[in-house]
């Protein structure tokens, strides 16, 4: 099986870190769902042009995690990662994506308000890009939460949440 990863020598990244980081995706993504045989060791090591210990590291810490378990004579396979863990890693990677953009424009000297505006503007460009497809599935997703009602272009406390100074504060409030 071909698992679609892309390790880069030039990434200031250890190798394994860019395969663990890619593998976890693929998983809590659902691309690889539980119970998928991955390949072994060495196989995979000879896919990637790395370390069969690279690869061994990978799967322990992935193992210790509890997003793969190791038949003994069998192979590694996917475990079953439940709802929260899937949704929690989910909201995690957004989040850390937009704390990386607000910390840039917080370095180009954007004001709080600024980053405001233009998360607004690049939602909005956004959800019209996708001609309102994201606009339904977030509508359908939400249906239960009378907050999310009807909204199409906000998602309520998101953009006050986003940029919110973390502790220490940037000092361009």
């Amino acid at each position: 099986m071909h698992i679609p990863i892309q390790i880069s020598p030039d990434n200031p990244e250890p190798l394994y870190h860019q395969i663990q980081v890619q593998l976890k995706e693929l998983i809590l993504s659902g691309h690889l769902p539980e119970g998928t045989l991955l390949p072994s060791i060495r196989e995979f090591a000879k896919d990637l042009s790395c370390s069969v210990i690279t690869i061994r590291r990978v799967y322990q810490d992935l193992e210790n995690e509890g997003i793969l378990r190791t038949r003994q004579g069998t192979g590694t396979f996917v475990a079953k990662v439940g709802t929260v863990t899937r949704e929690q890693y989910r909201k995690e990677a957004v989040v850390e994506a937009m704390k990386d953009a607000l910390r840039s424009g917080l370095r180009v000297g954007c004001t709080i308000e600024e980053l405001k505006q233009l998360f607004e503007e690049a939602l909005l460009e956004i959800t019209n890009e996708g001609q309102g497809t994201l606009v339904n599935r977030q509508r359908n997703t939400d249906m239960g939460n009378p907050e999310m009602k009807g909204s199409n272009t906000e998602v309520p406390g998101l953009a006050k949440a986003a940029v919110e100074p973390e502790e220490g504060g940037s000092g361009n409030e």
